[in-house]
């Protein structure tokens, strides 16, 4: 029963855990796919050294996340399959709902807005449809990109 116990409570902090870093993992690929800084890299240009930190902090947190999924796996005696479908499950149902948030407080400052006259309906809509298409800087996972001035 004991043992039973400290189970549950060691997948309740590995869960935890991963929902307090996948915020971080969120930001670094949301700056731009991986495939860009494998493209610059092999062809010989020297890379954004902001993006390189980026890599690097998701690759240690992709590496983190494996040894954490194989310890909760051994822990409570299933896959690590199991254990990376669950956490990758609940890693896009976390990124979904702070998308809805983000999007849900960006219409009510548009709103805003518009009632005050500074925007027209049709701006504050092309707003809204550049951010949930990620064109505007800070766009699919804000953070990082934020528009200056």
């Amino acid at each position: 029963m004991v043992t039973k116990r400290v189970r549950v409570g060691l997948a309740a902090a590995g869960v935890a855990s991963i929902g307090l870093l996948f915020p971080a993992v969120a930001l670094a690929e949301d700056g731009a796919p991986a495939s860009s800084a494998d493209s610059t890299a092999s062809s010989g240009d020297t890379a954004d050294p902001r993006e390189e930190r980026r890599e690097s902090r998701k690759e240690r947190m992709e590496e983190r996340q494996g040894e954490l999924a194989a310890s909760l796996a051994e822990e409570l005696g299933v896959s690590e399959d199991k254990v990376k479908a669950a956490l990758e499950k609940i890693r896009g149902e976390k990124q979904e709902e702070r998308k809805a948030e983000r999007e849900e407080r960006l219409s009510e400052r548009l709103e805003k807005a518009v009632s005050e006259g500074k925007l027209t309906q049709e701006q504050a809509d092309a707003v809204l449809e550049a951010a949930k298409e990620g064109v505007l800087p800070g766009g699919r996972g804000g953070g990082p990109g934020r528009a200056h001035g």
